[in-house]
């Protein structure tokens, strides 16, 4: 026997649409590319929206056709998401960090027929155009009296879409219709596309409402930092219309002092990013003696979080900080830190240690691990193996079928972390399947080795990787970039791990580099260190 319930399609105009109407009066802050600020509202935005779509049909744009952008966090791109996905076309967000030869692959593999970028990438665009052959209108995120000259022939955004109408009737299609395509960020051989649906869409938004989520509700205004070109800002731009939330969104300028005073006079309360940004707005604050204190939480992802980090934002500022996990292929969400229940009267550093997790699996992400064999293994929070994931909003293959062997026989992804899970939900990553350094038949976790090493003041960013050792096969070499001016006291380093670590994992040799090299998402890129020192031998 079936339920009685009306057979309604998830899609995302519908989000819109409720925005629009429900949460018409709340706003939409942005900063452009040429420093002026915008507001408008949900209501205004939603008309904007159905101008757009409508200038796409216009023009020819139809289902399944792939419109690329190379832009920031600002109005005209969430006008993007939500107008190309409504019509059926599929949004193509891509990371303007990355190499422009790089770039140029992923629109040829996209088969992209339109790009929309801000004015501020016009050189890449002049770069790669002559080697896109499938790009058919290049369109510029601004005025016509902002159009720079370029070498390409450019249309302006605004120009193509103010003779339109702001009324239009959505189709109604099916809910598992391709909306997004976000590339993974190709650090070992190509990038491989993530194609979201309108259902995994929908569900991952309302999976970040929940409270120990993102959580962001009617009353808050969400700072969202993490890039819109990389994993769909963490959902922030579908989750805030579905709640109604304020967007304050900061464009190009990511620096401390430019965040600081954009939460101040936008009242933020909630704000999402990564730790590099963090630290910066922490050591303005600093610096100034500046206060922010409207911010109810800081949300922290990309990267592992530090302790030092955590402490300052919790013990200074009196902020809370919610770490989590994901990837592109999860949409990202994955888990969250979420406090388990008997423990709100704990010591403050018994919380450290579970806030430094991964965070707790939440709903609709499945989880576990196995060995080598693929042998399944405990949740017991000591044993850790290879991190496998399933759910709705979770990658079931790649566009075109590209590495396809990341996905098991049995319907999970291999996410290539290698993790212990606990018996509270929560999720511990130790480190990357690849980065795994085995010494003796035993594993060392070169996360931990770095996340303690970067708990010394003196110590900016490290990097811990394997080396041949002639007795143990490997060993760690902790890699240092320092802080500006000051050289850590190696001593007082390894007496920091030791402090975190098992004492068999304290690297014995350490090197310094005056930048660690970064890819497109700031993470370190350890496959070039390693390549640096694959003859460093140790005796």
């Amino acid at each position: 026997m079936q339920g009685l319930m009306m057979k309604q399609e998830l899609m995302i105009s519908d989000l819109i649409e409720h925005a629009g109407k429900v949460h018409r009066h709340r706003e939409i802050f942005s900063r452009e590319s040429n420093g002026n600020d915008f507001t408008y509202t949900w209501s205004e935005c939603a008309a904007r929206v159905r101008k757009l779509a409508n200038t796409l049909k216009a023009l020819g744009i139809k289902k399944g056709d792939r419109i690329a952008t190379i832009a920031w966090n600002n109005y005209r791109h969430i006008e993007i998401y939500y107008a190309v996905s409504s019509i059926g076309a599929v949004v193509h967000t891509i990371n303007p960090r990355l190499d422009p030869k790089q770039i140029a692959w992923m629109i040829g593999h996209a088969e992209d027929t339109w790009l929309m970028f801000d004015t501020t990438f016009g050189p890449i665009i002049d770069g790669i155009s002559a080697f896109c052959p499938s790009i058919k209108k290049w369109v510029a995120l601004c005025e016509e009296g902002d159009m720079p000259d370029y070498k390409t022939e450019v249309d302006c955004y605004e120009t193509l879409i103010a003779p339109a109408s702001d009324v239009i009737e959505w189709e109604r299609f099916d809910e598992n219709t391709a909306c997004t395509l976000c590339y993974t960020s190709g650090t070992t051989g190509n990038p491989k596309g993530v194609l979201y649906s309108h259902r995994s869409t929908i569900l991952h938004a309302m999976a970040g409402s929940f409270s120990d989520v993102i959580g962001g509700g009617s009353c808050d205004a969400i700072l969202g930092v993490v890039p819109m070109f990389h994993v769909s800002a963490w959902g922030l731009v579908y989750s805030a219309a579905m709640v109604g939330a304020k967007l304050v969104m900061p464009g190009p300028n990511l620096d401390g002092a430019s965040l600081t005073k954009m939460i101040q006079e936008q009242g933020v309360t909630l704000m999402a990013g990564v730790p590099t940004v963090w630290l910066g707005i922490l050591n303005h604050l600093r610096e100034t003696g500046e206060q922010i204190p409207n911010v109810k939480k800081a949300l922290v992802g990309g990267s592992a979080l530090p302790e030092s980090l955590l402490r300052a934002y919790e013990q200074e500022l009196g902020i809370p900080m919610q770490q989590g996990w994901g990837m592109t292929e999860t949409s990202p969400l994955g888990t969250t830190y979420a406090p388990y229940p008997g423990t709100e009267n704990d010591d403050y550093d018994s919380l450290v240690k579970h806030k430094l997790y991964a965070g707790r699996r939440i709903f609709g992400v499945d989880m576990r691990i196995v060995d080598d064999e693929g042998k399944l293994l405990p949740e017991d929070g000591e044993v850790s193996g290879h991190l496998h994931v399933r759910g709705p909003w979770i990658a079931s293959g790649y566009f075109k079928g590209d590495g396809d062997d990341a996905f098991t026989d049995d319907g999970w992804f291999r996410t290539g972390d290698v993790a212990a899970l606990h018996p509270e939900g929560y999720m511990e990553i130790t480190d990357r399947s690849k980065d795994v350094i085995k010494s003796g038949g035993e594993w060392i976790s070169s996360i931990e080795v770095e996340n303690a090493a970067m708990n010394h003041p003196d110590v900016a960013m490290a990097a811990c990787i394997g080396v041949h050792h002639q007795k143990w096969q490997e060993r760690p070499l902790l890699i240092i970039q320092s802080m500006p001016g000051k050289t850590p006291n190696i001593d007082e380093v390894k007496a920091e791990i030791a402090s975190k670590c098992a004492k068999w994992w304290v690297p014995n040799h350490f090197e310094f580099e005056d930048a660690l090299p970064l890819g497109a998402t700031g993470k370190v890129l350890k496959r070039l260190l390693k390549e640096k020192y694959k003859d460093y031998v140790i005796d």
